[in-house]
């Protein structure tokens, strides 16, 4: 089967949406975190949710705190046995899905993906994320994840939305180039967290900053900002949950708490992101003709 292709047409864009958030903990079992995130799919769609977008790496617990070959082993391919199954509650509930999965690519080829998934069950594309984080204690993605090659934005029955994973929400590059492919909703699938021996204030300086960047993103682009965060600890990582939706402007329009599994439902007005634009319009001011410097690795 052909690897799916984004950009796919949608049939129809609302003018407001209702959007779901998963914030959920994982346990050892893979198919028991499938059959939880099928579940609180469902439930984000009774509440009325028509695009709904899952923690990065949703399926397993995060393996990247250590360094272990064996741990390959939980990558499959897209499409696979991951979207088979959210593909029949995409197609039951009439939802858009947005889901974090570890992508078998090809021959030692693996990606930290997200794979969009329409309301009709079928896969629009797949955005592979681009900044692939190292830490020295809990955070050994270059092991495992090759980058993604480019950002995008998909046209969805229900909106033009675009996807990041994780650590691209630190680089506003990012954002601003998928606002510009055309995206009114930027969403995050996201793994992150504290050390908990750190200290209250730490912690807090950490989650805000993370919350922050975020939203400025979403006001730089007069764009909606969705953020699903997973939650629980899991070996030195106990993270944060906090997921949110704030609009272009910033405004947070639902936040979930930061310990215990959440479904986040919020309406988004997209006809808000022209307005904003309009009356606030750093698209149209940027110099791009005084950028170059910014494709340089360093600068002196």
């Amino acid at each position: 089967m052909p690897e799916p292709q984004g950009m796919e047409m949608g049939n129809h864009e609302n003018e407001k949406v209702k959007i779901g958030l998963v914030q959920m903990s994982m346990s050892e079992n893979q198919q028991d975190n499938i059959s939880k995130a099928v579940k609180m799919i469902a439930e984000a769609a009774e509440k009325g949710a028509r695009i709904i977008c899952l923690p990065e790496l949703f399926s397993t617990r995060y393996f990247c705190q250590e360094q272990n070959n064996d741990n390959f082993e939980l990558a499959e391919k897209i499409p696979g046995k991951i979207t088979d199954a959210l593909a029949e509650i995409a197609r039951k509930k009439k939802v858009v899905i947005i889901a974090g999965i570890f992508e078998k690519r090809s021959a030692g080829v693996y990606n930290n993906s997200a794979a969009v998934i329409d309301s009709s069950g079928d896969i629009l594309g797949i955005y592979r994320k681009m900044h692939i984080p190292e830490d020295p204690v809990d955070y050994h993605e270059k092991l495992y994840f090759a980058p993604g090659e480019k950002f995008m934005s998909f046209k969805t029955e229900y909106g033009e939305i675009g996807v990041l994973i994780c650590w691209d929400q630190w680089f506003p590059e990012a954002a601003r180039i998928t606002a510009m492919k055309g995206a009114k909703i930027i969403f995050y699938p996201t793994a992150i967290g504290w050390d908990p021996e750190d200290s209250k204030e730490k912690k807090e300086i950490q989650s805000s900053a993370w919350e922050t960047i975020q939203r400025s993103h979403g006001i730089a682009n007069g764009v909606f900002i969705a953020s699903a965060n997973r939650v629980g600890k899991e070996g030195n990582i106990d993270f944060w949950g906090s997921s949110f939706v704030s609009g272009p402007f910033g405004e947070i329009i639902s936040k979930a708490g930061n310990n215990s599994e959440e479904i986040l439902v919020a309406e988004c007005d997209l006809d808000a992101v022209k307005s904003t634009r309009m009356g606030w319009p750093f698209l149209r001011d940027r110099r791009v003709d005084s950028y170059g410097e910014i494709t340089g690795r360093f600068l002196d």
